[in-house]
């Protein structure tokens, strides 16, 4: 049983850090808009950067692009929430039923690791070349979120010890 709380605790602690995100980003808007601006702008890389040509400098354009973060990381935050609540109303069920039961939670987190994974790593870190900017670089949090979530995956992941049993 300790492994299934263990398991729910975790996917709760996503949620509720997600959760808090997002809050953050609605409430203080301005401050990670100038970060998603400024990536997408690519005014802080390298000034001989010959990957300039990617810069998106309108502003309709940034908004679209914070927008659509804010909806991913609200969206990854309800997700991992329900998934949570519904393997904690199974928490002593049957292993074989538990087991099943993982499947949102899987697919939940595996859309807040596209989150960390495509739209910082790769479309902000590689696309707009963020990691030349010594003021606006999100890669360190970026990778440490894609990190804890793909760890806390894994972990989800590992069969139930009554589910090896029941074969």
């Amino acid at each position: 049983m300790i492994e299934r709380l263990s398991k729910i605790a975790l996917l709760g602690a996503v949620a509720l850090f997600m959760a808090l995100v997002t809050v953050n980003n609605l409430i203080d808007y301005g401050s990670n808009f100038e970060f998603v601006r400024h990536v997408l702008s690519m005014d802080t890389t390298f000034p001989e950067n010959t990957l300039r040509w990617r810069a998106i400098t309108t502003p309709a354009v940034h908004h679209g692009f914070y927008a659509g973060i804010i909806v991913w990381e609200g969206g990854t935050a309800l997700a991992i929430a329900w998934a949570s609540l519904r393997l904690w109303r199974l928490r002593a069920a049957p292993a074989v039923v538990f087991e099943r039961a993982k499947g949102f939670a899987v697919g939940a987190l595996t859309a807040n690791l596209l989150l960390w994974f495509v739209a910082f790593l790769t479309v902000g870190a590689e696309w707009f070349v963020m990691w030349q900017s010594q003021i606006w670089n999100g890669q360190t949090a970026a990778f440490r979120m894609f990190a804890c979530v793909g760890i806390i995956l894994l972990f989800l992941k590992t069969p139930e010890v009554e589910a090896l049993d029941e074969g």
